[in-house]
């Protein structure tokens, strides 16, 4: 979904709103720099795990009410999807308390990120801004966003799109708001699809010369 290269892997990542992913775990594994931020971190292994626990029936039965949605060529089924993400959150959990020791998943959240300024090469966020665009206001995405380039030389953002895969509202006005800020703005098209028509990515830069 971000089309990371090998070149992208060998800086320092971020990545905000990372939730109980494994991707820490496995680019870490693979001598990849990366910290992950989320106020989840604020808890403990046990503590995620029994969450975990407590959400998955209703995503799942989220996921299967609306399969017509969703592209099924990597997963042939709502049930192989559920277990390819469970393995996915035990990934995550193993690596959990080592990570945190390691300072490598920091309970924080956006708008206001606990690093200096530009300390990362990338900032990545999935599934969180332009997502809940009902529930989450043009300034917070506005603000969010650039906070995300005060920490990060460059960023990208999954998906575009709001829940149903429908086109943020929030898309051309925080466009709008962050070009005026000195960001040059890029939607890209990646090889991730998994929600039906939702294949973009933004990526965000400083303009040159500002």
């Amino acid at each position: 979904m971000f089309a990371l290269t090998s070149a992208d892997l060998a800086g320092r990542i971020v990545g905000c709103a990372d939730g109980p992913a494994s991707f820490n775990a496995e680019a870490t594994r693979r001598g990849t720099q990366v910290t992950s931020c989320d106020p989840l971190y604020r808890y403990g292994g046990n503590e995620i795990r029994q969450r975990i626990a407590a959400t998955y029936p209703t995503i799942m039965e989220q996921t299967l009410q609306n399969r017509q949605e969703f592209v099924w060529h990597e997963f042939s089924s709502p049930a192989e999807l559920g277990q390819a993400r469970l393995n996915a959150m035990e990934v995550f959990l193993a690596d959990y308390d080592a990570g945190r020791v390691q300072g490598r998943y920091i309970a924080g959240e956006l708008p206001t990120l606990p690093f200096d300024n530009h300390v990362f090469d990338l900032g990545l966020c999935s599934h969180f801004l332009f997502l809940y665009s009902d529930q989450l206001t043009l300034e917070f995405h506005v603000n969010a966003i650039l906070e995300l380039s005060r920490v990060a030389h460059e960023v990208r953002i999954f998906p575009v799109h709001s829940l149903g895969g429908v086109r943020s509202h929030h898309l051309e006005p925080v466009c709008s708001r962050l070009q005026e800020s000195g960001l040059a703005i890029e939607l890209k098209r990646v090889p991730y699809e998994f929600v039906r028509g939702v294949n973009q990515m933004m990526c965000l830069r400083p303009i040159e010369g500002q």
